[in-house]
């Protein structure tokens, strides 16, 4: 690897940890560069091993914290947007997927800020909201390891509590990547030993950015956590959006 390609490796990687265990959606901001450094379709080979990583970091310290009804109700659809993924992946422009993931991720904000509390609550419990969100979330997830920010509006909707937010977030994303492997590895072919070998080096950023991210949640407040999370999915939806 070139020292770029190590310099964007760490970077993601930190992030990685650090989306984890905290702040939801940071991590989307290094994806274009993993793709700049990596590939389009070879980055994501060495991102979802890594992923796969912190996902297990997460879990093991909020492993009491999620809620199992919204992670059990979004899971058959994202299987269901898995399949979408690989139907359209070549029929789809990536510059129309990027703009259309930018704008789904922006009305789900806008209906974040309107419909505030419990009737937002409500609503994204229903089992319509959970599909329409799951179906996304496995397409956006599959296409380019970018379901963060909309995991981060539908969970934001929902009112979860900061550790409940965290915590079903991690199950959700543990489930749904060890569900994507064999897909990725027999019908996109795109992890391998070299891509194993590559995330590897960014194990210590991951535990590092774990860190930070579990630092950041014991300390901050319930509202102020609420608004990183709004400015971190606004901040990957943009760089998502002028990168597609």
């Amino acid at each position: 690897m070139s020292v770029f390609q190590l310099v964007c490796l760490g970077c993601c990687a930190l992030l990685i940890g650090f989306s984890k265990t905290g702040i939801q959606g940071a991590v989307t901001v290094s994806i274009p560069l993993m793709a700049v450094a990596f590939g389009a379709k070879e980055s994501t080979g060495v991102i979802l091993p890594m992923l796969c990583f912190a996902d297990l970091i997460a879990v093991a310290y909020y492993r009491r914290d999620a809620d199992w009804k919204l992670v059990l109700r979004l899971l058959p659809s994202a299987v269901l947007g898995f399949f979408v993924a690989l139907g359209v992946d070549s029929l789809v422009p990536r510059d129309a997927f990027g703009l259309l993931m930018a704008f789904c991720i922006f009305i789900g904000l806008v209906f974040t800020f309107v419909a505030r509390g419990e009737r937002a609550a409500k609503i994204a419990r229903s089992r319509a909201c959970a599909f329409l969100f799951g179906v996304l979330g496995g397409f956006t997830t599959m296409i380019g390891n970018a379901a963060g920010p909309i995991m981060s509006v539908y969970l934001l909707s929902a009112n979860l509590p900061k550790r409940s937010f965290v915590g079903t977030s991690a199950w959700f994303f543990l489930l749904v990547n060890y569900m994507k492997i064999p897909l990725q590895v027999f019908a996109w072919d795109n992890i391998g030993l070299e891509t194993l070998k590559t995330g590897a080096y960014g194990i210590p950023f991951i535990f590092v950015g774990a860190g930070l991210g579990i630092l950041l949640v014991d300390k901050i407040p319930e509202k102020f956590f609420r608004a990183l999370i709004v400015f971190s999915t606004v901040l990957g939806t943009i760089f998502l959006a002028a990168n597609a």
